[in-house]
């Protein structure tokens, strides 16, 4: 456990450190292929600083605002505060601060946050009303399980990095587009031996694949974390079905929660969008995030000696 912890403690400050150089290096290829020369550095530099700070600092409340999360009070989800109390007591957690996602529809759950005294849950209103006591406090366990092993700086950090790196190449992209930056670098490059050429070629390739190259880590970095929040959380609660009948019942959800995106899906429990859980099942793909719903039930089950059952629940 607490190899884990350092694990992502050390993770967390690398992806920091890899992020900021990416950026720097990416504004500079982007800034020479549109013109800008080493201008194009310093801003790099300090956007990347800004928003790792950001990330670090604020991520958690970002992530909370894009998924219009709004704070839980007591005394009207009691059992919420309950359960979380139990878990918090029985783990030496502190209490996360509680959030609710006004969806009917789909029923999820996510926790984001910096270390555990920093930390937040929020839950889907469909997810309070379709679980029941025992199937929340497993996923309640799986949150907390998060919170404890750090996971929350980790993936805080990515969905907040991963959508930076996308709108730097987006803004490259149409800034191309519209103002025919592109055209005029090359034919002022064109006397200069061809090289300017080749950096817009590159920038444009880096402009393409750098949001791809961040969302892969992304997915990557998510599978083996879901599998350790699920067997913490079935030793904290002592009851694997618990979280293994919510799995199933979240998974079975035909439709999509609408305030999710590809920069937060990963912190999700499971899969906020459809297609993507249909894709996991059937693929069951090195670089779904989460992994697929159906191994973690069985890992579950085999925990509680009922793997057998794995058949007539998937």
């Amino acid at each position: 456990m607490y190899e884990e912890i350092s694990r992502n403690k050390r993770n967390s400050f690398f992806l920091v450190v890899i992020f900021v150089a990416g950026v720097i290096l990416l504004g500079y290829i982007l800034g020479e292929a549109a013109g800008f020369g080493p201008i194009a550095v310093v801003f790099a530099f300090i956007f990347a600083t800004v928003f790792a700070l950001t990330g670090y600092f604020k991520g958690d409340k970002i992530v909370l605002a894009v998924s219009r999360a709004k704070p839980a009070r007591r005394e009207e989800y009691p059992q919420l505060y309950n359960i979380t109390e139990e878990l918090t007591i029985a783990s030496g957690l502190p209490m996360p601060d509680l959030y609710v996602i006004p969806d009917d529809s789909a029923p999820n759950a996510f926790a984001t946050g910096r270390d555990p005294k920093h930390s937040s849950i929020a839950v889907t209103t469909a997810l309070l009303n379709r679980l029941n006591r025992a199937e929340l406090q497993g996923v309640m366990a799986h949150e907390l399980s998060h919170v404890g092993d750090y996971d929350i700086l980790f993936a805080t950090l990515i969905g907040i990095l991963v959508g930076t790196v996308a709108m730097l190449s987006d803004f490259f992209l149409r800034y191309m587009f519209w103002t025919g930056g592109g055209r005029r670098r090359s034919r002022s490059s064109s006397s200069s031996g061809g090289g300017g050429g080749i950096i817009m070629v590159v920038a444009l390739i880096l402009a393409i694949l750098a949001p791809l190259f961040a969302l892969i880590i992304q997915m990557a970095v998510s599978r083996q974390r879901e599998y350790l929040a699920d067997a913490s959380a079935a030793l904290m609660t002592r009851y694997p079905e618990g979280l293994a009948s919510a799995l199933d019942k979240i998974s079975r959800h035909p439709g999509d929660l609408n305030v999710s995106n590809r920069a937060t899906e990963h912190l999700y429990i499971v899969s906020p969008i459809k297609k993507l859980r249909d894709r996991e099942q059937k693929k069951k793909s090195l670089f779904s995030t989460p992994p697929p719903t159906g191994e973690r039930i069985r890992r579950l089950r085999e925990m509680s000696g009922e793997g057998g059952q794995l058949a007539a629940a998937t």
